[in-house]
């Protein structure tokens, strides 16, 4: 009997396994395992004051109303600053031995088992992490390192039916985007929108402002670009190679166009990481020449392992029902999860164009009756404020305060405002280090407010007169002044 069901193995893996995307599982996992840790290297450095127990939105008041099967997280069963500290180091760890190769170089359950643990740990971050971890891109992570923690390692050949659900993740990403753009915003159809994009954006870069002043027929020409690259190339992912290998190069492209002209945290680098993966061996081979590696026989398939990745496709194939089916709804969703462990999930991005940028600018006073000269502006790391400084590019790197910020003029719910207010009046260190600039060097301020102005980039001559990026005018104040006492009282923050 054992002889019997080990040719069966052998029969199937004819099929079932492939040889010529050995490269894609490299550069999928080693691109997985970099974005995992610089994932968790930011949640050391953000977690806490934003989530932990003096944070913005606790984690204890999040787990204490929202039940374990509809968030899944290690910090239901218990949560303390420093296990996350613990979680947060371990994670950025596993990350960085994926990127060296490390599990990589022993049995196929290493690596998987390593990647499991990330998924769980990201995960777990992500289901407590309310509106600082609403982005796609946390969706987008937490399914991309379950899938690639079933690639294994080189000592198994990498399962074809594996490949297909890697492609079909960037089929959705792709399409999802395209289809979420064309059914919203007209800006998008009349071809406009890109003469907004580049100025009213969540997180501007450095190149954003040159962007934008490039001629009209540009702006129309990457409307046309975005809707080809994201409606029509997507379908090359189901085509015989060498057309998926096409479809990755033009993801890497476009993607490297957007990483030029904003800051979108890691999204763009997981696509592009997504992209590399769709290229096949042979058409690294032809890129590269002597520098690829060259094709050896394939590794024997273990049973476990072929069972294992067997399941687990089919496990993703029935969570892809509802996703499939929201690709064609007329009412998609955008960025959505339809499971709690976020396996197989809904993205998009702009599906709306903001046609004027509403920036919140936060001020502190020393001063008991403060007069108008007496308000001093806090610098966030990021997000436009100080009109004589250039927008950084911080992505992949997230700056989650800022990017919530941008939401604010929009009508999101802040209900953490009036916390950030009480813990910029304590001066709280941990607050204090999400920002670029404390216009008190440490000292706790007598009064803060927040004010909304109406931002526009200078013109090119503005630009040169003035050296400024940026003008502003007032709008309103959304926060009117607030002292520490008024904020300590029962049921203030």
């Amino acid at each position: 009997m054992p002889e019997q069901r080990g040719w069966q193995v052998d029969q199937l893996s004819g099929w079932w396994a492939t040889a010529d995307y050995d490269v894609a599982r490299e550069v999928l996992q080693r691109g997985v395992g970099a974005l995992l840790c610089l994932a968790f290297l930011q949640a050391l450095g953000q977690f806490r004051p934003l989530l932990g127990d003096r944070g913005l939105l606790p984690v204890r008041r999040f787990t204490a109303r929202v039940r374990f099967r509809d968030a899944p997280s290690l910090f239901h069963l218990h949560y303390s600053d420093r296990l996350l500290v613990v979680v947060g180091v371990l994670g950025t760890s596993g990350g960085a031995a994926l990127v060296v190769g490390l599990p990589q170089t022993g049995p196929w359950w290493v690596t998987t088992v390593v990647l499991l643990a990330l998924w769980a740990g990201y995960l777990s971050l992500v289901s407590v992490g309310q509106r600082f971890y609403a982005f796609g891109w946390e969706t987008l992570l937490c399914e991309l390192a379950f899938l690639a923690a079933w690639f294994g390692s080189p000592a198994v050949p990498v399962p074809f039916l594996l490949v297909l659900a890697a492609r079909w993740l960037l089929f959705r990403l792709e399409l999802g985007a395209g289809l979420i753009k064309w059914r919203g915003d007209p800006a998008w159809r009349d071809l406009t929108a890109m003469d907004y994009h580049h100025e009213s954006q969540p997180m501007p870069g450095p190149f954003s402002w040159h962007a934008h002043h490039l001629p009209r027929w540009w702006h129309r020409t990457e409307v046309v670009g975005n809707h080809v690259t994201q409606l029509l190339v997507p379908w090359l992912l189901w085509l015989p190679q060498p057309w998926p290998s096409v479809a990755g190069g033009v993801v890497v492209l476009t993607q490297g166009w957007l990483v030029l002209t904003g800051n979108f945290a890691w999204l763009n680098w997981a696509a592009i990481v997504l992209g590399a993966a769709m290229v096949s061996d042979d058409v690294w081979r032809t890129l590269l020449g002597g520098l690829a590696p060259a094709a050896g026989p394939a590794p024997p398939v273990p049973t476990g392992y072929l069972v294992a990745a067997t399941l687990v496709v089919v496990l993703l194939a029935v969570l892809s029902v509802r996703p499939a089916l929201n690709l064609l709804s007329s009412h998609q969703r955008m960025n959505a999860s339809f499971d709690p462990l976020r396996l197989v999930n809904a993205y998009g991005a702009f599906g709306s164009v903001t046609r004027r940028r509403d920036e919140v600018i936060v001020e502190g006073t020393l001063a008991e009756r403060p007069g108008p000269d007496d308000w001093r502006e806090y610098g966030f790391r990021g997000k436009p404020g100080n009109v004589h400084r250039r927008p950084p590019q911080v992505a992949p790197y997230h700056l989650r305060i800022d990017w919530v910020l941008w939401f604010v003029p929009l009508g999101a719910p802040v209900p953490w405002l009036p916390r950030l207010c009480l813990r910029l009046l304590e001066a709280d260190p941990a607050t204090l280090r999400l920002l670029r600039h404390d216009p008190f060097d440490g000292a706790p301020p007598r009064w803060v407010r927040m004010r909304l102005f109406r931002y526009r980039y200078t013109t090119p001559d503005e630009r040169r007169r003035t050296g400024d990026w940026w003008v502003r005018d007032e709008l309103e104040t959304i926060v009117d002044p607030v002292d520490l006492a008024l904020l300590s009282r029962p049921g203030r923050s």
